[in-house]
């Protein structure tokens, strides 16, 4: 168990950069080379990323991404289900055995895993107020105590996972930081977590979301050496429609969706407009040679089939225009190619379950 003298040591060295190597540290150098990464695309597995367990991960869900041509599941997870807010710093190794089999059905189907926490300790972008301490947005000793958890976490993981390749598995930080006038504690969080990943896995390939939701880069952390995660659910009147859970505040036009569509401020909604919200945003970073993956996308299953194929053939033109890779929410289920229950899809039979032939031959192409 880490102490908080072990996490003051930690932080600390993340800060100065002494978890790193040597090698890091050419004069006028990042203090982390930038990574390289293939093209990867692929699906969200959430099998772990509510409070309790669904079941096993599927080996067909491995096995059909392969077989289509996709190579990348992105895997959230929920601390739950591993620990428990009543007793942030115990962690069951057990409840981690289906995540063991998930990273080693990716290695058997040559699909990279990226172990993401949806829910950390201290925070989760549905319902942080279950947590006991806050990460954000809190006083000081709250956010510390959050973060001492949330170093521990992952270093476990950091642990538990340091004989495998970084071409096999990588580590996504936390879901969709919230909005945020100033991105200092972020950038304090992020490199914690990092510090501490890298304090037992130097090396380890890492992922951080972008600020507000996953829209924002976050140039203070340029120089990590890691890849930033854009969320792009943008405009949300076509990519959440009718959905629930997103406060009306929220949605830029309650109308029925259309693509091209014209919102309640009178902005127009085309591709032109998502080049400038899904990628030209993010040229700060890019022009410095820091990698982008786009590590959630997609449309309720509420959302005309017809308007959700032609916003979906702009988004992954563009993502392909640029070089980057992608991992759709999600493979099974609303926002997904198979059994999405949408009212308006003429669906193929495969293998027992539903499939969108159309969406999946849309996105393969992207």
């Amino acid at each position: 168990m880490m102490t908080r003298r072990d996490f003051i040591s930690v932080t600390a060295a993340a800060a100065a950069g002494t978890l790193l190597p040597r090698s890091a540290f050419a004069q006028n150098a990042p203090s982390h080379p930038q990574p390289k990464i293939p093209r990867w695309r692929g699906f969200n597995l959430t099998e772990m990323a509510g409070g309790r367990p669904r079941g096993p991960f599927r080996e067909s869900d491995f096995e059909w991404m392969a077989g289509w041509g996709f190579n990348f599941a992105r895997i959230p997870l929920s601390y739950w289900q591993w620990s428990s807010p009543k007793d942030w710093m115990t962690i069951r190794p057990d409840a981690l055995k289906p995540l063991d089999q998930a990273v080693e059905l990716g290695r058997q189907h040559g699909v990279h895993t990226c172990l993401g926490f949806h829910r950390i300790p201290g925070y989760c972008v549905n319902g942080r107020d279950l947590e006991p301490y806050q990460l954000f947005d809190s006083p000081r000793d709250s956010m510390q105590r959050a973060l001492e958890a949330a170093v521990h976490h992952w270093r476990f993981f950091a642990e538990r996972y340091k004989d495998i390749p970084n071409e096999r598995l990588s580590f996504d930080l936390l879901n969709e930081p919230p909005f945020m006038a100033d991105q200092s504690r972020y950038v304090e969080i992020s490199k914690a977590l990092i510090g501490a990943i890298r304090s037992v896995s130097p090396d380890r390939l890492i992922f951080a979301n972008g600020a507000d939701i996953g829209q924002t880069p976050v140039l203070g952390l340029i120089d990590e050496g890691i890849v930033q995660s854009s969320h792009d659910y943008q405009p949300k009147m076509i990519t959440h429609y009718k959905a629930e859970w997103v406060p009306p505040s929220e949605f830029e036009s309650l109308e029925k969706p259309a693509w091209p569509m014209v919102d309640k401020h009178g902005i127009l909604w085309n591709k032109e407009k998502l080049r400038q919200v899904d990628i030209t945003v993010w040229k700060p970073l890019t022009d410095r040679g820091a990698p982008v993956h786009v590590g959630e996308w997609g449309c309720n299953n509420l959302t005309p089939h017809d308007v959700c194929l032609a916003y979906m053939a702009d988004a992954v033109s563009l993502w392909k225009e640029a070089g980057w890779g992608w991992s759709m929410w999600n493979l099974r289920g609303s926002f997904g190619i198979v059994d999405s229950g949408r009212a308006d899809v003429a669906y193929e039979d495969f293998n027992g379950h539903k499939l969108d032939r159309k969406m999946l031959e849309l996105i393969l192409g992207g």
